[in-house]
């Protein structure tokens, strides 16, 4: 018999349609971006999807259906499969701290894939907690007039488009990690598109 699978086929599936889709999303919000810059810089048009500000407002608006689905669909079964409480909970200030240091030191193990370090539930849950802000966030600055009891609890429209830009900036910081660590141990990305 064969051992239980280390990511669940929704689990993978939603895990892919994620990262492509929040690909898509940073890609066209950078090209948003550059058409109203919050801050004094502006991100290399070669980076960013759309064209010009229309064409990454379509691009925009067209994943941001396909991530909200995907995250309902990716928490739901988190929650109601008792996923997240066996792989992210609890999440424990002195472990995170030992496991940086182990990290440091270069002896953090990777052993058992189906097991999630300190850092590991630290990372996934704060990234769902950011993806669920820009979600939020998004929303005010898409319909401010009509969600105005959510924009003002952003602090307004541009506090809205501030945390969205920090969200993405957190989100974007998860990915390169994410991705350094994958590379690092590869029979991680095996398990996220095999299952084991």
């Amino acid at each position: 018999m064969a051992a239980p699978a280390i990511h669940p086929l929704l689990v993978r599936i939603t895990h892919w349609t994620n990262a492509v889709t929040v690909m898509v999303m940073i890609a066209s919000g950078w090209q948003i971006y550059n058409a109203s810059p919050i801050l004094p810089f502006r991100f290399p048009e070669a980076l960013t999807l759309g064209g010009w500000p229309g064409g990454a407002l379509l691009w925009h608006f067209a994943a941001m259906w396909v991530l909200a689905l995907n995250f309902t669909v990716l928490i739901g079964y988190g929650l109601l499969s008792g996923r997240y409480s066996r792989k992210l909970w609890p999440i424990r200030p002195r472990e995170i701290l030992a496991d940086v240091a182990r990290a440091l030191r270069g002896r953090l193990s990777h052993a058992d894939p189906s097991h999630y370090n300190a850092v590991q539930k630290l990372l996934y849950a704060g990234v769902l907690g950011l993806i669920g802000l820009i979600m939020l966030s998004g929303l005010a600055i898409w319909k401010p007039v009509q969600l105005q009891g959510l924009t003002s609890l952003f602090g307004g429209f541009q506090g809205a488009r501030l945390v969205h830009f920090l969200a993405m900036a957190g989100i974007a910081g998860f990915i390169l990690i994410h991705v350094a660590m994958a590379l690092l141990v590869p029979r991680t990305i095996r398990a996220m598109v095999t299952g084991r």
